[in-house]
């Protein structure tokens, strides 16, 4: 666009007593607008050319630039590299977002161009002009990770997310009515598993992969090869979990049902129906000898796995409670009401909210793992594209993924490697990276 915008913008500027003289004619408009910095340049999009105002950032007052200096970067009031998330007291040692988000921002010719935290719509297209003087993100995460590889397959949002133990396959299943199987070496699809209908949810225990579907849940075992159908779900599965030796699925109908494995039949037999929410069931996890499940009813029941039977009710989200987590000795539990509560056991042991964290979009679905150095991070997917990444319990936030849809699933594999699907059918496979140490 403005290739030789410096040239302008230094004649604009005066750079001899000549130019002086011959702009002494022009008006104080003119003079004042030289001296401005185009808004439309800052948001990234000018197409004027010349453009009559500044494409660069204007020089700090002398006495600013004193002051800043006698601060440096350490003073509360100096700049600083680092900058604060989340809640954390101590904030200090926090790791900067990516590489271009420090006080240099990202040079391009003619002045500094600043990032946003938002990524370039143009860029995911693969047509944005701007290259290196865009305002917005040209990457898909933040300096924490790394994105090792994208699988291309399926056609409509990824439900489910399966890594088997002992298996060196990767199971993906689609509301398109696949699921796919790709070689974790190669990143290539070998199979695609046609089914009768959409994709609701996935689980792998062991070598176990189950798959929720409408009316059904298919269990595969990837060693031996066997094939099980289990009846009795009424409407989509939307939730699957396995605690205390039962197969437990959340339904379309609000019933949780239950099955056990036999050893001796190589089957899993009903075991129980739990009724108590009033719609879909769709989230499921087990911690502390009890079944936590969220509904579509705004609430959280909580079950005995000893009796299964429903010991209390959780009513404090105001809107679908999309996730649950277990994590240490608290729940964690996700809603579209944009909150992610912390809930912690009293002396009586019923669970009361001990912490309330407020997102700015609703929040789809809660994933706990380690970081390359071992400590505990929480990802949350959220209906605006991104999963943002805390760390726990400071909630002090480490970094973003950014995706071209929602993330519907997310999946921990080994390694510090953890697998992601979005809306447009896309797995992406993400690494945590080691940090550099701190300099002293």
């Amino acid at each position: 666009m403005d290739v030789d915008g410096s040239k302008r913008v230094f004649q604009r500027l005066g750079n001899s007593s000549s130019n002086s003289n011959t702009n002494s004619n022009n008006s104080n408009f003119n003079k004042n607008k030289s001296q401005q910095v185009c808004y439309h340049w800052r948001a990234g999009k000018c197409n004027r050319y010349p453009c009559p105002y500044l494409h660069r950032e204007l020089p700090m007052p002398p006495q600013q630039q004193h002051q800043q200096s006698r601060m440096g970067n350490g003073g509360p009031a100096g700049l600083s590299s680092k900058r604060p998330y989340g809640f954390s007291d101590d904030q200090g040692n926090l790791p900067r977002r990516n590489s271009n988000f420090n006080n240099t921002w990202g040079r391009s010719q003619g002045g500094v161009v600043r990032k946003m935290e938002k990524i370039c719509n143009f860029w995911m297209q693969g047509n944005c002009s701007y290259g290196d003087r865009c305002k917005f993100l040209h990457c898909w995460c933040t300096n924490a990770f790394t994105l090792l590889t994208q699988l291309q397959g399926h056609q409509k949002v990824v439900s489910g997310i399966a890594l088997p133990s002992g298996s060196d396959k990767l199971y993906t299943g689609s509301k398109d009515e696949t699921v796919r199987v790709w070689d974790c070496q190669s990143g290539q699809c070998g199979a695609v598993i046609n089914l009768s209908g959409e994709v609701g949810c996935m689980l792998n225990e062991g070598p176990w992969i189950f798959v929720g579907l409408p009316n059904i849940v298919k269990a595969w075992n990837a060693q031996t090869t066997t094939d099980l159908n289990l009846d009795g779900p009424v409407g989509q599965v939307y939730a699957l979990v396995v605690g205390n030796d039962f197969l437990f699925a959340g339904t379309q109908d609000g019933t949780i049902l239950a099955w056990k494995y036999n050893a001796v039949t190589n089957n899993f037999e009903p075991a129980a129906q739990l009724k108590g929410h009033n719609l879909a069931v769709v989230t499921l996890v087990v911690g502390a000898n009890k079944l936590y499940s969220g509904s579509m009813d705004n609430s959280i029941r909580v079950w005995s796995l000893e009796t299964l039977q429903c010991v209390q009710t959780l009513a404090d989200h105001t809107s679908v409670v999309m996730s649950v987590l277990c994590w240490d000795q608290f729940l964690l539990s996700c809603s579209l009401d944009k909150t992610i509560k912390v809930w912690a056991a009293t002396d009586s042991g019923n669970l009361e909210v001990t912490y309330t964290h407020t997102e700015e979009h609703g929040v789809l679905t809660l994933c706990g793992m380690h970081d390359a150095e071992a400590k505990p991070v929480l990802l949350c997917s959220c209906n605006d594209n991104t999963i943002r990444v805390y760390d726990l319990p400071s909630f002090s936030e480490r970094g973003k993924l950014y995706s071209k849809e929602e993330v519907r699933s997310m999946q921990i594999g080994p390694a510090g490697l953890f697998f992601t699907g979005d809306g447009t059918g896309e797995v992406r496979v993400w690494k945590w990276l080691v940090e550099p140490a701190a300099t002293p």
